[in-house]
């Protein structure tokens, strides 16, 4: 895997996107990605999606799918002090589908239209060398899911200069981070520590068939009380409160009827 990754930057694009599109893991696809986006100048990379937004809230942090490689002095204050709730790219990303350039932000600090909050954000990039860069909205098709990414330059890049880099492989940018996201959708994703069982998928694959627990109980060779059991630690584990709610959370985080690697 170690050579293939550090040839990923000598791939042509229809190289590249065949190789994220067979990729069989998020971790996989996404040390790819990184590797790539690097090629253009952004070496840190924030993607997140959601598939809980409402019109107040863009749902439990925990259930957020959320890649980067930023350094974690940065991540445990952006993401884990929630300090990307106030972040003005982020209010665009939500607002808006496309590319945007961070030279928006120039635009919003002259206007004297930021907030209090928002300019902290900034000073806070600022402070960490978020400096310069792009951010993608995707395309939802439903108005509960967003995902976006944050494409950060390296520290010694300017604004103009990734305008710059833009503008020759913009389009191309766009369509490798286009797809990167919709393979993500495709692949297994679960919170660490909340992953389910392979008792626990069956159990809820079956419940997603339309099966009883006497017919499951009967189909695994178990007794009710433990299908029971295996479904009650499944909703633990997943954080809902009925067996419907876990069904319908393990089939959007593509935890049941997947191939066992």
């Amino acid at each position: 895997m170690r050579g293939f990754l550090e040839d990923v930057g000598n791939m042509s694009n229809s190289e590249y996107l065949k190789a994220i599109t067979n990729a069989q893991s998020i971790e996989e696809l996404w040390d790819m990605h990184v590797k790539r986006m690097a090629i253009y100048g952004f070496d840190r990379l924030l993607y997140g999606f959601t598939r809980y937004r409402t019109t107040t809230s863009l749902g439990d942090p925990e259930d957020f799918v959320i890649l980067t490689n930023h350094d974690p002095a940065y991540t445990d204050i952006f993401m884990g002090q929630q300090l990307y709730f106030h972040a003005p790219m982020v209010k665009w990303v939500l607002e808006n589908e496309g590319a945007c350039s961070w030279n928006i932000l120039r635009k919003m600090m002259d206007s004297g239209t930021l907030t209090q909050s928002e300019r902290k954000v900034i000073e806070f990039n600022v402070s960490m060398n978020v400096l310069a860069g792009y951010s993608i909205s995707f395309k939802s098709i439903s108005p509960r899911a967003k995902g976006a990414i944050a494409l950060t330059a390296r520290a010694n890049i300017s604004q103009d200069e990734i305008d710059e880099v833009w503008a020759k492989h913009g389009e191309e940018i766009i369509v490798m981070n286009n797809i990167a996201h919709l393979k993500i959708m495709t692949l297994p994703q679960s919170v660490p520590g909340r992953g389910l069982t392979k008792r626990q998928k069956e159990a809820l694959e079956w419940v997603g068939d339309g099966k009883t627990t006497q017919d499951i109980a009967l189909l695994m060779g178990l007794t009710p009380a433990t299908v029971e059991k295996h479904l009650r630690l499944a909703r633990d584990a997943l954080n809902v409160e009925t067996t419907a709610q876990a069904v319908l959370k393990a089939a959007l985080q593509n935890q049941m009827f997947v191939i066992e690697a």
